[in-house]
């Protein structure tokens, strides 16, 4: 791993202080928490400027911050299982290079004693760019609020930028599955007189896409690692009940696109509105494909779109269509609904 870490005040400490955090040799001010999520914190900081500075470890120029504001995920290891996991997912985001896909610019995993028992516990501190307008989901949550939609032109757009990032991962060798696509893992960037920047991010789940089942253990010990990593409303059918005799490959992406595309207009996944149903179930709603689409005097969006979710969503993953199948569709419908 090779990760060194010095100068460190306690984090506890430095946000409430507003002190200082130190990754690698480089030195960085928190400003503020932008959020958290199980052992994970993720937090503004600012670089203190020192000689060479961070971005000379750059490949990317773009990657440098105009004010040297980033984004520090902070990350909290119990036991050796989560330290394998963010050495992962460390080790996997260096494989992506791709303006669609966030970069991890730089990280470090420390060992820290901790006081009561004088055990050794690990932080992890990984830096990224920051984007402030929030994900796919905060953006929903705001418009749903305000009953305001994204303009078809919009709904393509940001999709078709989903679809070149997870394109580059389902192209490596061997391919890659995000495993976690949904609107809470893409950060939407507004942008004036263009349509909003989207990134997908967090490859903690991100594993090479094929897997051979061939027994009735492996296929439930891919619904168990699923149903740990997978978010539920967006989770392949194949993930909640695997043959014991099959081929998984990236096409499990492609459902999860599918019902992120329907989230883009919609605001949440195709098969949510089960768990608001008496007796209703997600699990059968999703392997039996019954998407239920918004009713409505006037549909906000051409049945074009509609059929291009419903092409996604096929409960068989030999029949779905792979990424430039997608690629090549929304290329077409963008020429026929862009203005």
């Amino acid at each position: 791993m090779g990760c060194s870490f010095s100068g460190l005040n306690g984090l506890y400490d430095a946000v409430n202080g507003g002190g200082d955090v130190w990754i690698n040799e480089n030195r960085f001010k928190i400003i503020r928490q932008l959020g958290e999520g199980g052992f994970a914190y993720v937090f503004l900081v600012k670089e203190v400027l020192s000689d060479p500075g961070i971005s000379k470890k750059f490949k990317d120029p773009s990657h440098i911050s105009d004010d040297g504001t980033y984004a520090m995920k902070k990350v909290l290891i119990q036991n050796s299982e989560q330290l394998e996991m963010v050495r992962e997912e460390i080790r996997v985001s260096s494989l992506f290079s791709h303006p669609n896909l966030l970069p991890l610019l730089d990280h470090a995993i420390i060992s820290v004693k901790v006081a009561q028992d004088q055990s050794l516990k690990h932080e992890a501190y990984l830096l990224f760019p920051v984007h402030l307008d929030g994900t796919l989901l905060d953006n929903a949550k705001t418009m749903n609020a305000k009953k305001e939609f994204f303009s078809s032109s919009d709904v393509l757009q940001i999709f078709r930028q989903l679809c070149a990032g997870l394109k580059h991962m389902h192209s490596l060798d061997p391919p890659y599955a995000h495993n976690d696509v949904k609107p809470g893992n893409v950060l939407l960037t507004h942008r004036k007189g263009q349509p909003p920047l989207a990134i997908l991010m967090d490859f903690g789940s991100a594993r090479p896409a094929r897997r051979q089942i061939r027994s009735r253990s492996e296929a439930l010990q891919l619904q168990e690692w699923a149903a740990e990593h997978v978010s539920a409303p967006f989770r392949a059918p194949e993930l909640w009940d695997c043959p014991s005799q099959c081929d998984i490959d990236e096409r499990t992406d492609i459902w999860s696109l599918g019902c992120t595309l329907y989230a883009i207009m919609y605001g949440v996944s195709p098969f949510e509105y089960a768990l608001g149903e008496s007796g209703g179930s997600l699990q059968l709603a999703i392997v039996n494909a019954q998407i239920k689409w918004p009713t409505g005097p006037k549909p906000p969006y051409p049945e074009g779109l509609h059929q291009f979710v419903t092409w996604m969503l096929q409960p068989q993953a030999t029949v779905r269509p792979r990424i430039d199948d997608i690629v090549i569709h929304v290329d077409k419908l963008m020429s026929k609904f862009s203005h």
